[in-house]
């Protein structure tokens, strides 16, 4: 998929390692070879890897080969890559909309946004996917009957902390587990990635956007996925919500009728396109003005 900004730049969307995964996964031998890859005791045992003092010795190579700043950052001394892979942005670098009628990003990402249909089925390239396939709850799938599905899509030039994107009360959250598949664009042309993926998810009930349910997606390498409150509590919009380890990985916001998401974000999905969006940007409205 092409990559576009706001301002109307595109951006270099050629990705090598995405063709190689494709040619696997478009065949058998390497579905079966996939298979195993995608298994979360091979990422687990990565994480670990990656957690050594030793992977540090690849941080300036990634930074550089993905056109990371590490000025943008409060550090610039990592003791291990996952030490680098999580790092805190600093202060002022990521502007959160104050607009008390805006859902925000939370995350920054690569953006889509897709209908959900009456029916509860949406459509993400060629796979076919079912909010209850998402949610294993059947009761709260239908709530979103008739909304958006937002995904929101890292990639490794990405800040990979998370936050909420609207204040409310939060519901515990839920873990899922499942495979860890590369959540590249190309992938879900071969495999339903975000509803055979691990992932984790919770409800936050918002007086001005209704029901929103986010849902952490890990993907190849991302061996955790880390959300710093469990249970239910109220939350505030901007306030940092958890954050993901090495790999690519996804949010999803589930959306319900009370919420209008951005033209300029349907338009370019409905033109093939990925908006590229930073965190604490604009990406949905009320329909009515709190």
């Amino acid at each position: 998929m092409r990559i576009i900004d706001r301002q109307g730049n595109e951006y270099d969307s050629a990705d090598k390692l995405q063709d190689k995964l494709g040619k696997m996964y478009g065949s058998a031998c390497g579905r079966a070879v996939m298979k195993a890859v995608t298994n979360p005791i091979v990422s687990k045992i990565g994480g670990w890897a990656l957690s050594t003092g030793i992977s540090a010795a690849a941080v300036d190579y990634y930074a550089e080969k993905n056109g990371i700043d590490l000025f943008d950052y409060e550090t610039a001394e990592y003791k291990s890559f996952n030490d680098f892979f999580t790092r805190k942005i600093k202060r002022g670098r990521r502007l959160i909309d104050s607009d008390p009628s805006v859902l925000v990003c939370p995350s920054d990402g690569k953006v889509t946004a897709y209908e959900i249909a009456k029916s509860d089925m949406f459509v993400v390239k060629n796979s076919v996917y079912s909010v209850h396939s998402l949610l294993r709850d059947r009761k709260l799938a239908d709530r979103f009957a008739g909304g958006t599905a937002v995904i929101i899509r890292l990639t490794p030039d990405d800040y990979h902390r998370y936050i909420y994107p609207c204040s409310g009360l939060k519901s515990r959250q839920r873990k899922i587990e499942g495979s860890l598949h590369a959540v590249r664009p190309l992938i879900n042309e071969c495999v339903p990635v975000y509803k055979e993926n691990s992932r984790e998810y919770c409800l936050i009930r918002s007086e001005v956007f209704g029901d929103v349910a986010m849902i952490e997606v890990g993907a190849t390498m991302v061996g955790r996925i880390t959300n710093y409150e469990q249970g239910a509590s109220p939350v505030s919009k901007g306030r940092e919500k958890g954050r993901f380890e090495f790999g690519g990985s996804t949010i999803i916001l589930l959306l319900g009728g009370k919420v209008k998401v951005c033209e300029d974000i349907l338009d370019a999905t409905k033109n093939g396109c990925e908006m590229k969006l930073k965190l604490g940007e604009a990406i949905a409205v009320c329909k009515q003005e709190p």
